[in-house]
Protein backbone atom coordinates (compact mmCIF):
# COMPACT_ATOMS: atom_id res chain seq x y z
CA UNK A 1 0.00 0.00 0.00
CA UNK A 2 1.02 3.36 -1.11
CA UNK A 3 0.08 7.05 -1.45
CA UNK A 4 0.04 8.11 -4.94
CA UNK A 5 -0.94 11.44 -4.45
CA UNK A 6 -2.09 14.23 -2.25
CA UNK A 7 -4.34 17.19 -2.80
CA UNK A 8 -5.65 19.90 -0.03
CA UNK A 9 -7.25 22.77 0.15
CA UNK A 10 -7.81 25.31 2.70
CA UNK A 11 -6.03 22.73 5.20
CA UNK A 12 -3.84 24.85 7.81
CA UNK A 13 -1.22 26.63 6.09
CA UNK A 14 -2.17 25.76 2.62
CA UNK A 15 -4.47 27.38 0.21
CA UNK A 16 -3.99 24.58 -2.37
CA UNK A 17 -1.45 22.17 -2.53
CA UNK A 18 -0.81 19.34 -5.12
CA UNK A 19 1.45 16.53 -4.52
CA UNK A 20 2.83 13.62 -6.43
CA UNK A 21 4.42 10.42 -4.48
CA UNK A 22 6.18 7.60 -4.88
CA UNK A 23 6.50 4.04 -2.96
CA UNK A 24 10.19 3.77 -0.88
CA UNK A 25 11.13 7.07 1.25
CA UNK A 26 9.73 10.36 0.67
CA UNK A 27 11.64 13.09 3.16
CA UNK A 28 9.94 16.70 3.63
CA UNK A 29 12.90 18.99 4.28
CA UNK A 30 11.77 22.51 5.92
CA UNK A 31 12.10 25.06 9.14
CA UNK A 32 9.67 25.02 11.82
CA UNK A 33 6.19 26.26 10.94
CA UNK A 34 6.53 26.04 7.29
CA UNK A 35 4.19 23.62 6.85
CA UNK A 36 5.92 20.15 6.52
CA UNK A 37 3.77 18.29 9.10
CA UNK A 38 0.63 19.65 8.17
CA UNK A 39 1.33 17.66 4.79
CA UNK A 40 1.72 14.32 6.43
CA UNK A 41 -1.46 15.22 8.92
CA UNK A 42 -3.62 15.60 6.01
CA UNK A 43 -2.56 12.18 4.67
CA UNK A 44 -2.83 10.50 7.89
CA UNK A 45 -6.42 12.47 8.56
CA UNK A 46 -7.80 10.01 5.30
CA UNK A 47 -6.53 7.30 7.57
CA UNK A 48 -8.00 7.89 10.88
CA UNK A 49 -10.69 10.68 10.06
CA UNK A 50 -8.78 12.32 13.18
CA UNK A 51 -5.35 14.48 13.86
CA UNK A 52 -2.30 13.15 15.32
CA UNK A 53 -1.52 16.93 16.49
CA UNK A 54 -5.08 18.00 17.55
CA UNK A 55 -8.31 16.61 18.91
CA UNK A 56 -10.93 19.23 17.31
CA UNK A 57 -10.88 20.01 13.27
CA UNK A 58 -11.36 23.64 13.77
CA UNK A 59 -7.84 24.18 13.50
CA UNK A 60 -7.29 21.87 10.58
CA UNK A 61 -8.93 24.68 8.50
CA UNK A 62 -7.64 27.30 7.34
CA UNK A 63 -8.22 30.57 9.17
CA UNK A 64 -11.36 32.56 7.78
CA UNK A 65 -12.25 29.63 5.03
CA UNK A 66 -15.78 27.44 6.35
CA UNK A 67 -14.29 24.14 5.01
CA UNK A 68 -11.12 22.16 4.20
CA UNK A 69 -10.40 19.25 1.96
CA UNK A 70 -8.64 16.73 1.52
CA UNK A 71 -8.09 14.29 -1.38
CA UNK A 72 -5.56 11.08 -1.73
CA UNK A 73 -4.86 8.68 -4.64
CA UNK A 74 -3.92 4.67 -2.65
CA UNK A 75 -2.31 2.27 -4.79
CA UNK A 76 -2.59 -1.50 -3.59
CA UNK A 77 -1.43 -3.86 -5.93
CA UNK A 78 -3.13 -3.14 -9.48
CA UNK A 79 -6.10 -0.92 -7.98
CA UNK A 80 -6.24 2.88 -6.85
CA UNK A 81 -8.54 4.18 -4.71
CA UNK A 82 -9.51 8.00 -4.59
CA UNK A 83 -10.37 9.09 -1.10
CA UNK A 84 -11.85 13.11 -0.18
CA UNK A 85 -12.83 14.53 2.86
CA UNK A 86 -14.51 17.80 3.70
CA UNK A 87 -13.60 18.80 6.87
CA UNK A 88 -16.18 21.43 8.42
CA UNK A 89 -15.83 22.64 11.71
CA UNK A 90 -19.79 23.48 12.35
CA UNK A 91 -21.47 20.59 11.04
CA UNK A 92 -20.83 17.06 9.75
CA UNK A 93 -17.66 16.27 7.65
CA UNK A 94 -18.36 14.55 4.33
CA UNK A 95 -16.52 12.22 2.38
CA UNK A 96 -16.22 10.68 -0.89
CA UNK A 97 -15.12 7.19 -2.30
CA UNK A 98 -14.02 7.32 -5.98
CA UNK A 99 -15.69 9.73 -6.55
CA UNK A 100 -19.25 9.15 -5.21
CA UNK A 101 -20.51 10.53 -2.20
CA UNK A 102 -20.40 7.98 0.77
CA UNK A 103 -23.68 8.41 3.31
CA UNK A 104 -21.15 8.62 6.44
CA UNK A 105 -17.74 9.60 6.49
CA UNK A 106 -16.40 6.20 8.45
CA UNK A 107 -17.05 4.32 4.81
CA UNK A 108 -13.57 5.75 3.47
CA UNK A 109 -12.14 4.15 6.99
CA UNK A 110 -10.11 1.12 6.29
CA UNK A 111 -8.45 1.63 2.64
CA UNK A 112 -5.57 3.84 4.07
CA UNK A 113 -3.83 2.85 6.82
CA UNK A 114 -1.00 5.29 8.35
CA UNK A 115 1.11 4.62 11.52
CA UNK A 116 2.64 7.93 12.92
CA UNK A 117 5.43 8.17 14.96
CA UNK A 118 5.79 11.83 16.39
CA UNK A 119 6.89 13.74 19.20
CA UNK A 120 4.19 14.20 20.48
CA UNK A 121 3.78 10.40 21.36
CA UNK A 122 5.72 10.86 24.59
CA UNK A 123 1.95 11.72 26.10
CA UNK A 124 1.38 8.10 25.53
CA UNK A 125 4.12 7.44 28.48
CA UNK A 126 3.78 10.79 30.43
CA UNK A 127 0.29 11.90 29.75
CA UNK A 128 -3.40 11.16 31.23
CA UNK A 129 -5.45 7.97 30.13
CA UNK A 130 -7.57 9.84 28.00
CA UNK A 131 -4.28 9.63 25.60
CA UNK A 132 -3.71 5.94 25.43
CA UNK A 133 -7.64 5.29 24.92
CA UNK A 134 -7.44 7.46 21.62
CA UNK A 135 -4.26 5.14 21.21
CA UNK A 136 -6.05 2.38 21.37
CA UNK A 137 -9.31 3.93 19.70
CA UNK A 138 -7.30 4.99 16.62
CA UNK A 139 -5.56 1.56 15.71
CA UNK A 140 -9.03 -0.09 16.48
CA UNK A 141 -10.28 2.47 13.68
CA UNK A 142 -7.80 0.97 11.14
CA UNK A 143 -8.15 -2.26 12.05
CA UNK A 144 -11.49 -2.50 11.81
CA UNK A 145 -13.65 0.14 10.39
CA UNK A 146 -16.85 -1.17 11.60
CA UNK A 147 -15.37 0.24 15.00
CA UNK A 148 -15.47 3.73 14.61
CA UNK A 149 -19.43 3.57 14.26
CA UNK A 150 -19.98 1.97 18.16
CA UNK A 151 -17.51 4.55 19.41
CA UNK A 152 -19.39 7.46 17.46
CA UNK A 153 -22.45 6.11 19.47
CA UNK A 154 -21.14 5.46 22.29
CA UNK A 155 -19.88 9.34 22.65
CA UNK A 156 -23.25 10.60 21.73
CA UNK A 157 -25.41 8.41 24.32
CA UNK A 158 -22.32 9.53 26.86
CA UNK A 159 -22.82 12.95 25.86
CA UNK A 160 -26.64 12.65 26.26
CA UNK A 161 -26.58 10.72 30.20
CA UNK A 162 -24.17 13.16 31.28
CA UNK A 163 -26.76 16.24 30.38
CA UNK A 164 -29.25 14.67 31.49
CA UNK A 165 -27.43 13.90 35.06
CA UNK A 166 -26.45 17.24 35.19
CA UNK A 167 -29.84 18.57 35.04
CA UNK A 168 -31.06 16.18 37.37
CA UNK A 169 -29.72 17.35 40.34
CA UNK A 170 -32.29 20.14 41.04
CA UNK A 171 -35.31 18.44 39.95
CA UNK A 172 -34.56 15.17 42.06
CA UNK A 173 -37.01 15.67 44.96
CA UNK A 174 -39.80 16.62 42.88
CA UNK A 175 -39.22 14.24 39.47
CA UNK A 176 -37.09 11.36 40.65
CA UNK A 177 -38.91 8.73 38.98
CA UNK A 178 -39.51 10.24 35.49
CA UNK A 179 -35.26 11.21 35.65
CA UNK A 180 -34.96 7.62 36.40
CA UNK A 181 -37.06 6.32 33.95
CA UNK A 182 -35.21 8.41 31.10
CA UNK A 183 -31.97 7.07 32.87
CA UNK A 184 -32.73 3.68 32.38
CA UNK A 185 -33.14 3.73 28.10
CA UNK A 186 -29.64 5.81 28.23
CA UNK A 187 -28.15 3.07 30.18
CA UNK A 188 -29.57 0.57 27.95
CA UNK A 189 -27.84 1.92 25.01
CA UNK A 190 -24.36 2.90 27.06
CA UNK A 191 -23.97 -0.77 28.06
CA UNK A 192 -24.18 -2.24 24.90
CA UNK A 193 -22.06 0.14 22.88
CA UNK A 194 -19.77 0.59 26.15
CA UNK A 195 -19.43 -3.65 26.16
CA UNK A 196 -18.47 -3.83 22.98
CA UNK A 197 -15.71 -1.44 22.91
CA UNK A 198 -13.84 -2.69 26.28
CA UNK A 199 -14.14 -6.44 24.81
CA UNK A 200 -12.32 -4.79 21.45
CA UNK A 201 -9.79 -2.79 23.75
CA UNK A 202 -8.68 -5.94 25.60
CA UNK A 203 -9.00 -8.27 22.87
CA UNK A 204 -6.68 -5.20 20.72
CA UNK A 205 -4.25 -5.09 24.09
CA UNK A 206 -3.72 -9.03 23.77
CA UNK A 207 -2.87 -9.01 20.16
CA UNK A 208 -0.72 -6.04 20.88
CA UNK A 209 1.45 -7.27 23.36
CA UNK A 210 3.47 -9.66 21.75
CA UNK A 211 4.55 -6.88 19.32
CA UNK A 212 5.23 -4.67 21.90
CA UNK A 213 7.35 -6.62 23.79
CA UNK A 214 9.32 -7.27 20.88
CA UNK A 215 9.68 -4.17 19.71
CA UNK A 216 11.04 -2.69 22.86
CA UNK A 217 13.40 -5.46 23.13
CA UNK A 218 14.76 -4.65 20.15
CA UNK A 219 15.03 -0.65 20.83
CA UNK A 220 16.34 -1.18 24.23
CA UNK A 221 17.99 -4.68 24.55
CA UNK A 222 19.33 -3.88 28.08
CA UNK A 223 16.23 -2.79 29.13
CA UNK A 224 13.69 -5.02 31.43
CA UNK A 225 10.71 -5.91 29.45
CA UNK A 226 7.70 -3.23 28.58
CA UNK A 227 4.31 -4.97 29.13
CA UNK A 228 1.22 -2.76 28.42
CA UNK A 229 -2.02 -4.46 30.18
CA UNK A 230 -5.75 -3.32 29.89
CA UNK A 231 -7.29 -1.70 33.16
CA UNK A 232 -10.97 -1.20 32.34
CA UNK A 233 -13.85 0.66 34.01
CA UNK A 234 -15.54 -2.48 33.93
CA UNK A 235 -13.89 -5.78 33.87
CA UNK A 236 -15.50 -9.62 34.15
CA UNK A 237 -14.09 -12.92 34.85
CA UNK A 238 -14.22 -14.39 31.28
CA UNK A 239 -14.46 -11.06 29.56
CA UNK A 240 -17.20 -12.27 27.01
CA UNK A 241 -20.00 -9.34 25.55
CA UNK A 242 -22.39 -10.80 27.66
CA UNK A 243 -20.44 -11.12 30.57
CA UNK A 244 -19.30 -7.39 30.27
CA UNK A 245 -22.96 -6.30 30.16
CA UNK A 246 -24.15 -8.07 33.27
CA UNK A 247 -21.19 -6.09 34.64
CA UNK A 248 -21.89 -2.82 33.45
CA UNK A 249 -25.33 -2.96 34.38
CA UNK A 250 -24.41 -4.26 37.73
CA UNK A 251 -22.24 -1.48 38.25
CA UNK A 252 -24.77 1.37 37.07
CA UNK A 253 -26.83 0.82 39.40
CA UNK A 254 -24.26 0.60 42.20
CA UNK A 255 -23.10 3.57 41.37
CA UNK A 256 -25.91 5.35 39.91
CA UNK A 257 -26.69 7.48 43.69
CA UNK A 258 -23.20 8.91 42.86
CA UNK A 259 -23.76 10.01 39.70
CA UNK A 260 -26.93 11.44 40.12
CA UNK A 261 -25.25 13.73 43.27
CA UNK A 262 -22.08 14.33 41.01
CA UNK A 263 -23.64 14.78 37.58
CA UNK A 264 -21.64 12.59 35.95
CA UNK A 265 -21.33 8.88 34.31
CA UNK A 266 -18.50 7.20 36.32
CA UNK A 267 -19.40 3.70 34.26
CA UNK A 268 -17.88 3.07 31.28
CA UNK A 269 -14.80 2.76 28.91
CA UNK A 270 -14.40 6.35 29.33
CA UNK A 271 -12.92 5.69 32.04
CA UNK A 272 -10.47 2.82 31.02
CA UNK A 273 -6.72 3.18 30.70
CA UNK A 274 -3.61 1.21 29.69
CA UNK A 275 -1.12 0.49 31.88
CA UNK A 276 2.58 0.19 30.85
CA UNK A 277 5.20 -1.31 32.92
CA UNK A 278 8.64 -1.73 32.42
CA UNK A 279 9.68 -4.59 35.15
CA UNK A 280 7.88 -3.85 37.65
CA UNK A 281 7.71 -0.45 37.41
CA UNK A 282 5.14 1.75 35.83
CA UNK A 283 6.96 3.62 33.05
CA UNK A 284 4.76 6.98 34.02
CA UNK A 285 6.85 8.36 36.67
CA UNK A 286 9.74 6.28 36.81
CA UNK A 287 10.59 5.94 32.86
CA UNK A 288 14.12 8.11 31.61
CA UNK A 289 13.32 9.89 28.95
CA UNK A 290 14.93 7.96 27.00
CA UNK A 291 13.28 5.01 27.57
CA UNK A 292 9.93 6.96 27.68
CA UNK A 293 11.41 7.43 24.22
CA UNK A 294 11.71 3.87 23.64
CA UNK A 295 8.09 2.88 24.39
CA UNK A 296 6.39 5.71 22.47
CA UNK A 297 8.17 4.02 19.16
CA UNK A 298 7.46 0.55 20.68
CA UNK A 299 3.74 1.19 20.53
CA UNK A 300 3.53 2.41 17.38
CA UNK A 301 5.62 -0.24 15.95
CA UNK A 302 3.88 -2.74 17.36
CA UNK A 303 0.79 -0.98 16.05
CA UNK A 304 2.06 -0.89 12.30
CA UNK A 305 3.11 -4.66 12.81
CA UNK A 306 -0.30 -5.47 13.85
CA UNK A 307 -1.73 -3.89 10.93
CA UNK A 308 0.43 -5.47 8.58
CA UNK A 309 -0.28 -8.94 10.09
CA UNK A 310 -3.87 -8.58 9.81
CA UNK A 311 -4.00 -6.38 6.40
CA UNK A 312 -4.21 -8.21 2.71
CA UNK A 313 -3.15 -4.64 1.77
CA UNK A 314 0.52 -5.87 3.60
CA UNK A 315 2.11 -2.27 5.22
CA UNK A 316 0.70 0.52 6.31
CA UNK A 317 1.84 4.03 5.46
CA UNK A 318 4.78 4.57 8.42
CA UNK A 319 5.46 8.38 8.76
CA UNK A 320 7.57 9.67 11.16
CA UNK A 321 7.38 13.33 11.93
CA UNK A 322 9.85 15.01 12.81
CA UNK A 323 11.38 12.42 15.65
CA UNK A 324 15.17 11.30 14.54
CA UNK A 325 16.57 14.83 15.98
CA UNK A 326 15.00 13.48 19.25
CA UNK A 327 16.57 10.09 19.14
CA UNK A 328 20.37 8.94 20.14
CA UNK A 329 22.34 6.91 17.67
CA UNK A 330 21.22 3.07 18.85
CA UNK A 331 17.76 4.07 18.54
CA UNK A 332 18.02 5.67 15.65
CA UNK A 333 19.61 2.70 14.37
CA UNK A 334 17.22 0.33 15.66
CA UNK A 335 14.59 2.56 13.26
CA UNK A 336 16.79 2.30 10.95
CA UNK A 337 16.72 -1.47 10.66
CA UNK A 338 13.30 -1.49 11.26
CA UNK A 339 12.17 0.89 8.50
CA UNK A 340 14.38 0.68 5.57
CA UNK A 341 11.95 -2.38 3.82
CA UNK A 342 8.76 -0.32 4.40
CA UNK A 343 6.67 -0.15 1.42
CA UNK A 344 6.19 3.52 1.94
CA UNK A 345 7.85 6.26 4.59
CA UNK A 346 6.98 9.56 4.71
CA UNK A 347 9.75 11.80 6.89
CA UNK A 348 9.56 15.13 8.23
CA UNK A 349 13.01 16.93 9.50
CA UNK A 350 14.07 20.62 9.63
CA UNK A 351 17.13 20.07 8.16
CA UNK A 352 18.46 16.94 5.80
CA UNK A 353 21.07 16.10 8.52
CA UNK A 354 18.87 14.84 11.02
CA UNK A 355 18.03 12.46 8.66
CA UNK A 356 19.95 9.09 8.68
CA UNK A 357 21.52 8.87 5.14
CA UNK A 358 19.96 5.46 4.51
CA UNK A 359 16.40 6.32 5.22
CA UNK A 360 16.93 10.04 2.58
CA UNK A 361 14.95 8.65 -0.32
CA UNK A 362 13.06 11.47 -2.66
CA UNK A 363 13.73 14.97 -0.88
CA UNK A 364 10.73 17.70 -1.20
CA UNK A 365 11.34 20.79 0.09
CA UNK A 366 8.16 22.90 2.20
CA UNK A 367 9.25 26.66 2.35
CA UNK A 368 6.40 29.06 3.79
CA UNK A 369 3.51 25.97 2.65
CA UNK A 370 5.20 25.73 -0.55
CA UNK A 371 6.71 22.48 -2.26
CA UNK A 372 9.12 21.59 -4.78
CA UNK A 373 11.68 18.98 -5.12
CA UNK A 374 15.18 18.55 -4.30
Amino acid sequence: MHVISLTAVDFRSYSFVEINLEPGVTTFIGSNGQGKTNLVEAISYCSTLSSHRVSQDLPLVKADQPRAIVRTGVKYLDRTNWLEVEIWPTKSNKAKLNGSECKKTKEILGILQTITFSPEDLILVKGDPGERRHFLDELLVQKSSSYAGIKIDYDRVLKQRNALLKSAGPARKNNLDSILSTLDVWNDQLVNFGAQIILARHNLINELLPYVTKSYAELAPSSKVLNIFYSPNVTSENMTLQDLVIAMKEKLIERQTDELTRGLTLVGPHRDDMEITIGELPAKGYASHGESWSVALALRLASFDLLKANSPAGDPVLILDDVFAELDSARRNQLILRVKNVEQVLITAAVLEDVPKELVGNKLLVNNSKVEKL
